[in-house]
């Protein structure tokens, strides 16, 4: 019985909903990160103990509510602001529906490659 070769009944999605979902992750990470990062704040506070330059007015790095006057509450503060994530998504999504249309973007890509790509940069990006 000879062989046949086997074609796929739903081919891979394009390079254009692989760059969208790495867009997408980015965006994302951007939205969960600090705009400030504590861990930066607590070593440099722990830099200027070494150096004995402390000070009174230091932020409260301890990541708790003040308790006295002259330590000042920081609340979580966004690397990416909410309206500025969901208007980039949505921008992009519209721009890589648009560009599906096209066959110039219809690239033939080794989809597993780029599978391992986004998981690469997804580990990466999140640590």
């Amino acid at each position: 019985m000879p062989s046949t070769p086997t074609t796929l009944a739903n081919p891979p999605p394009p390079p254009v909903a692989y760059s969208l979902g790495i867009y997408l992750l980015n965006l994302f990470l951007a939205f969960l990160s600090p705009k400030f990062d504590p861990s930066l704040d607590a070593a440099d506070a722990d830099a200027d103990m070494e150096e004995g330059s402390s000070s009174k007015s230091a932020p409260n790095t301890s990541g708790i509510l003040p308790t006295k006057n002259d330590q000042e509450f920081r609340p979580f503060v966004r690397r990416l602001p909410e309206f500025k994530f969901w208007y980039s998504a949505t921008k992009a999504v519209a721009i890589a529906f648009t560009a599906s249309w096209f066959a110039v973007f219809d690239v033939p890509v080794f989809w597993p490659v780029l599978v391992v790509y986004w998981l690469l940069l997804f580990v990466l990006t999140s640590k």
